[in-house]
Formats: structure tokens, sequence, C-alpha cells
């Protein structure tokens, strides 16, 4: 018998959409639910007392990084992470199969498990599926997730068919290591995006016994639409009388489709990631208070939310916080976000119960995947080009090589700016950029940068540009924040405006710094700003 008592109490009329409760060792739980991520036992910016009145009712952890820091020590000193985190309601943990996944630098893969050489202080760290389930019960959480072997959903069949069968073998170890424990275990659906392999992993694990079947190993590398195909074709096949967990997924539109295609519950950073770049979600799209528009605007982030932030502050004041870098701007969008998910959870159980699901459905997703509907962006007319460009701004100009390429001088002393014929000596072995990278989000924060002579942009540009590169390989996400000492930006200013003769600048980020000195890369990952102070507590400096 499930240790979670499952009850399906609804299945909306013309969608696989389900309204279900269950119990845990803390508190009853309905849904289709929404877990916000506190990986270290936190949730970024945000109290205990927020999550519990936002409604949130199960916090997912994460065991690799509770190992690391505070250490099993301290969880078993507490007894467990809710006593730990003061904490009343359910607690999730994820296994460490994604630091498997998103770690590949950092760790060695073998059938008994994978080894990790800790950032933090060097120790080595073993996970298998039988001291993942040991830690999870020393962290004492409600739900324990199977070790599984989680890779790039764009894998070839040969290695997606490996990866699956190695997690059904260690998901079997994972329940036997359980034991009698009366915790939750969940056990996990692989398969990258092939359809044969999604039903054989979720037919073969629905056999084992376990309290709730989850679908990993999406949103690392397919679009939106083949994750919408993939779950659309697994939910078929897995248990009705379990509840069904789509692992690390994602905006609000992924969310209502995810539960349009029977998925009950859900974890993602995304809500206070997001709040962290001065993205809100709203009403009426996607609302990203960092811009202008914002800046003399009375009013709540949404007109349609009851929480905190929305009866207190103005758009205004909000959007003036994040521009100043204040955490508190970005606990007071995280505060509503979280409202905004756990709400719109809500609305779409009492639309199951109320037979007008797919009314709901048709009606949101629209606006949920919508930027500011009222405020939208407006594209820029088309300038006619520049026939002559100056060649000279302030003490600064353009000097033609030998060989035909071209540098910037500064006047008054003679000093090249730029290298000639746009050699920059940048040495990126010596840096070490993966290994940093991947130690940044091992340890869940930002990588930063400080660049200490903004000059022309070749270094920082030349660096952003392996960064770019680096991610795309390793298939990771890591937060980079480059900040950039802009007191002098003629050099930088009069290269931009060659570009043809500058081809490091052939990027949008310098065209957005030089016009509001701040970039942020389309998934709001990395951000390129300048500063006027120095930057303490930095990864990198570039001189």
């Amino acid at each position: 018998m499930s240790r979670l008592n499952f009850k399906l109490e609804k299945t909306a009329k013309d969608s696989a959409a389900r309204a279900g409760r269950f119990r845990t060792l803390h508190n009853e739980v309905l849904t289709p639910l929404f877990m916000p991520v506190g990986t270290i036992a936190t949730v970024r910016a945000q109290k205990t007392e927020t999550l519990f009145d936002s409604g949130s009712q199960v916090l997912l952890a994460n065991t690799y990084h509770l190992i690391q820091r505070p250490g099993l020590d301290v969880m078993e000193h507490f007894g467990g992470i809710h006593e730990f985190m003061k904490w009343p309601r359910s607690v999730l943990t994820d296994s460490g199969g994604y630091q498997i996944f998103s770690l590949p630098k950092l760790r060695e893969m073998k059938e008994e498990g994978a080894w990790f050489k800790s950032p933090i202080d060097g120790q080595s760290i073993h996970l298998s599926p039988e001291a993942s389930i040991a830690a999870q019960r020393s962290i004492g959480s409600d739900i324990m997730m199977v070790l599984d072997e989680c890779i790039d959903s764009t894998s070839d069949k040969v290695r997606a068919s490996a990866a699956m069968e190695r997690t059904h073998r260690w998901a079997r170890r994972s329940l036997e290591a359980r034991g009698d424990n009366p915790a939750a275990l969940f056990g996990i659906v692989q398969g990258a995006c092939y359809e044969d392999l999604r039903r054989e992993s979720a037919e073969d694990l629905s056999t084992l016994g376990f309290d709730g079947i989850a679908v990993g190993g999406l949103a690392v590398g397919e679009g939106r639409e083949e994750r919408e195909r993939i779950v659309g074709a697994t939910t078929p096949y897995l248990p009705t009388h379990l509840p069904r967990y789509l692992m690390g997924v994602g905006t609000p539109i992924d969310l209502l489709e995810a539960v349009h295609r029977g998925i009950d519950m859900f974890d993602c950073i995304l809500p206070t990631a997001f709040a962290q770049q001065g993205v809100a979600f709203t009403s009426r799209g996607k609302v990203v208070l960092r811009r202008g528009i914002y800046r003399m605007q009375k009013g709540p982030i949404d007109p349609a939310c009851d929480c905190p932030t929305c009866a207190k502050y103005d758009r205004a004041y909000i959007q003036h916080l994040i521009r100043s870098r204040e955490v508190l701007g970005w606990n007071l969008i995280g505060q509503h976000n979280l409202y905004f998910y756990h709400r719109m959870m809500r609305e779409m159980r009492e639309a199951i119960f109320e037979d007008r699901f797919v009314q709901y459905y048709l009606q949101w997703r629209g606006v949920l995947a919508a930027d500011d509907l009222d405020n939208p962006v407006k594209k820029p007319k088309p300038q006619r080009e520049r026939k002559e460009f100056p060649r000279e701004l302030g003490d600064f100009r353009i000097r033609e090589t030998a060989t035909g390429g071209s540098t910037i001088e500064k006047v008054s002393t003679g000093e090249i700016i730029y290298a000639v014929d746009g050699k920059v000596p940048v040495d990126f072995k010596q840096m070490a950029l993966a290994t940093s990278l991947a130690r940044a989000v091992a340890e869940d924060r930002e990588f930063r940068i400080r660049d200490a002579k903004l000059g022309t942009g070749a270094i920082v540009m030349a660096v952003l540009n392996e960064i770019e590169t680096l991610v795309g390989e390793m298939k990771i996400r890591p937060r980079v924040v480059i900040e950039s000492e802009g007191a002098e930006m003629d050099p930088f200013k009069l290269a931009l405006l060659h570009p043809y003769k500058f081809k490091h600048l052939q990027h949008p980020a310098p065209f957005s710094i030089a016009k509001d000195g701040i970039w942020n890369s389309a998934d709001a990952q990395i951000t390129w700003r300048i500063t006027d102070a120095p930057i303490p507590d930095v990864d990198l400096v570039l001189n």
C-alpha cells in the first residue's frame, strides 16, 4: 500500500488533467501542486513564513548539496530538515541524479554509483542508490527520490536506452535500501525523447511498488513542443492511483500544458531565479520590471494579485530596487511569483472539479506564454545606415596598422587601447573556466567576473563568447554576472561605431551595454553590466 494514500478525486472533462490529494508525514497535500525549490534548505531570499503564507505545501531540497553544506551530521543533530529550517510542512528531496548530469567534469560514473569531488572542501562524495537513500533518511524528507541517470534529452537512442536500464536497476536498489522507513519513495521514468523507451520505463517502474512516479530527464535540452509531446506520450502508461511528478519544470505555461496532459506535481527554481532578474509572472503575461517604462508607474505588479507585494508596493518602487540591485526587490518579486504559481494551481484544481478545465486552459495558454500585454516592447524603427562615422571621440582615435588592421589609440599619451589586429591576450586554459563554472553550479551560486578596464570590450567579449560556448558544450546553466568598471567609455563607444573593424563587437551585448549599461542573455542566465564602484567577492578578474 502506498505510504501517501493518494486519492484521485476528479479527472477533467475532455482533458487528462487530474485533481487529487495525499498525506505525507507532515500534512495533507492537494494536487495539482507546485513545489518551490529550496536546494540548500532555503528558497532564495524567502522566509519560511512567506512560503507558508503563499500556500506552499511541499518544498524541494537537494541531497547532493545538503551532504556538503551544512552536512548530514547537522541534519541528524537537529532531527532532520524540518526542525533545522523551521518548516512545518512537507519536504521532497532530490536524489542527486541531476548533478550526475550537470557536473560531468567533476564526477566519475560507474554501475555502483557516482563519485564527486566537492568544490567546497575537496572531499570525495559517493552517491550510490543506497548512499543517496541513506542521506535522504538522515535529512528526514517526507518524499525521497531514487537515484537515476539523467542524460541530455537529445541523446541518441543507444545512450538513452542504456541510461534508462541503469535507472531501473538503481530504482530497485533504492527501493530495497528504503526498507521500512515511513517516508514515501518515487521512481523516475527516463528514456530521453523516445516514446517507446518512455513507455517501457513507465511500465517497468509501475510494477515495483513505488509511492509515486516522476517523469525525469526533460527540460535538459529539448524544446517546449518536444517536451509536451513526450509528457503526453508518457502519462497514459503511468498508474492512475499514484501521484505523477514532472521534475524541474517550469514556467507557468509549462505547468498548464503538463497538467492538461495528466501531471500532478512540479518543481522549478524559476519563480525566485527570475525574480532576481526583475521578472514577474502575472495575469497579463511576463513583466520585466527592469524596463524603463515602469520607472514612474503606480500600482501593483499584477492588479489581479492579492499577494503582500501587490497589496503594498508600486511597480516604480520595485523597478528602483531591482535597478539598484537591492535584495529587497528580489525578495518582493519572488514572493509575488510564488503566490502567482500557487494561485494558478488552485485555480486549475477548481476548474477540474467544476468541469471547465478546458475553458481555463484555452483562456490562459496565450496569456501565460506572452510578455507584458499592457506594455509591449516596441520594436525600434529601422534607421538608415550612416555613411560616415567619426574616427575620433574625446581623447581617442582609430589608427590603421601596416597590415591593414585597426587599433584605437589614446591621443594624449599614445597608449594603444586595442591590441594590434585584434589579437587579444586571453589564456583560457589558465582561467579554467569550465571547472570554475561547474563549481558555481554545484554551489548553487552566481559566477562573478570583474572587468577592471573595459577599454574596447575586447577581453570581456572574448570571455563572454567562451562562456557561451562552454555552456552549450557542458549542458549546464550557470548564473554568470560580469561587471565592467566603466569610468572611461569613449574607447568602447568609438569602436562600437566601427563594428566591421572591431569584429569582437558583433554581438548583441555591446550595443545593449552602450545604450542601457546592461545586457541579459535570452535565458536571463548571463548578465553584463557597467558599474562605477569596485566589485568585491569575485571569481575572476579581467585586466
